[in-house]
């Protein structure tokens, strides 16, 4: 199980970086957890100067804009 956290203030940027990961893990196989952090210094304490961010097991993997596909597999599928 990969727990994942998308930060973002709850934009439709945001919003759609959610539904790709949940998307994504769905076509993988891979059951993930999801969190959506809105929180303003939640999300700055978190590194993220730009959203929406990610992080796969605490490990922030990218922030702002969204993610390519290829790359949020690798994120995800990652040991």
């Amino acid at each position: 199980m990969k727990n994942v956290k998308v930060y973002g203030p709850g934009c439709k940027r945001c919003e759609t970086a959610e539904q790709m990961v949940h998307d994504t893990a769905s076509q993988l196989g891979v059951e993930v957890t999801i969190e959506k952090i809105t929180d303003a210094k939640s999300i700055a304490m978190a590194g993220v100067m730009s959203t929406p961010g990610i992080e796969i097991d605490g490990n922030l993997v990218h922030t702002g804009g969204l993610p390519e596909v290829a790359k949020l597999e690798g994120w995800l599928t990652a040991q």
